[in-house]
């Protein structure tokens, strides 16, 4: 099973886009928030899609929720875009969560950082901004494959 993590395209509708006809294969796209316009659009282009998203600290006029959960290939995420989870400061707070709900996955955006760790057995990951990197990386994405036998991988890929 392969996930397509995405975040922070502020209005960037042509890299979301590439992402999307990039991985077009792809089984599940999460999108942490701060362009929710544009992912409106890429709904319409891609409707038998599975398309998970939270609500961004600049998705001012958006009706989706702040932070979700969902389970693939019997792997429980959660996923947030962070600013209420203070991921500017510390990462403990979407940690905890995960651990609460029994998530092996914590997604979060925000930072335009990216960022991936596996602590105490959650997976912890920043795709980085699809449009505004503050990484000096450049803009970014990941994915993460879920093996047959529950194995996880994520990896980030520059744009």
């Amino acid at each position: 099973m392969r996930i397509i993590v995405i975040a922070d395209t502020h209005g960037s509708f042509r890299r979301m886009k590439e992402i999307f006809m990039k991985n077009e294969d792809a089984d599940v796209f999460v999108f942490l928030g701060d362009g929710d316009s544009e992912l409106e659009r890429i709904r319409l282009s891609y409707p038998d899609k599975t398309i998970l998203s939270v609500k961004g600290n600049c998705d001012y006029m958006s009706n989706v929720p702040l932070d979700g959960e969902y389970e693939i290939g019997g792997v429980k995420l959660f996923y947030t875009h962070g600013h209420t989870w203070g991921v500017k400061y510390s990462l403990d707070r979407i940690f905890y969560k995960a651990k609460e709900i029994g998530a092996k996955i914590a997604l979060f955006g925000h930072t335009h950082v990216r960022f991936y760790e596996y602590i105490d057995g959650v997976h912890i990951l920043n795709p980085g901004s699809a449009a505004l990197p503050r990484d000096g990386k450049g803009p970014s994405y990941a994915f993460i494959d879920i093996t047959d036998k529950g194995d996880i991988f994520c990896t980030h890929v520059d744009l």
